[in-house]
């Protein structure tokens, strides 16, 4: 069985991304087009569907964590470097704002679940991202015929 462990990570997200925007309760918010994804970024995203892209790979994450994860922990994985001119650079944690919002519409979709002490996937989730990377695997064993064994 092919499961998002087996697939590139990168195509993977692109098309759970064109997947979830067929959801309607994961359009982006009005601010979201002003929304720096932390603040030690400089300007806002420049892709306009960075929103999904997001979403994907918040999918990605808890289905390789496979535990609760809570938004602190995924603020530290988003974070990034924050540039203080000519003193050192710092980390700094990324939005928790647009990680809170994303976690809250995917759950009203019913992809992930919040238990009590962080969120998770739902079995739907987990079916979700399976079907999407058995897609993907199709597409590569038939691209490239001698990764057939390897799926």
């Amino acid at each position: 069985m092919v499961t998002a462990r087996d697939v590139p990570a990168d195509a993977l997200i692109v098309r759970l991304a064109q997947k979830l925007k067929n959801y309607e309760q994961l359009k982006p918010p009005e601010w979201a087009i002003y929304a720096k994804t932390g603040h030690f970024k400089e300007r806002p995203p420049s892709d306009p569907d960075w929103w999904y892209v997001r979403a994907a790979s918040l999918l990605r994450k808890l289905y390789l964590a496979g535990e609760p994860v809570g938004v602190e922990t995924l603020r530290i994985v988003y974070g990034g470097r924050k540039r203080r001119g000519s003193r050192p650079a710092h980390f700094a944690r990324a939005s928790g704002s647009v990680i809170r919002h994303l976690l809250q519409r995917l759950e009203q979709v019913g992809l992930v679940k919040s238990t009590g002490r962080g969120r998770r996937l739902s079995p739907q989730g987990y079916s979700f991202v399976d079907q999407t990377a058995k897609e993907i695997a199709k597409e590569l064993v038939k691209e490239r015929p001698e990764l057939a064994k390897y799926f």
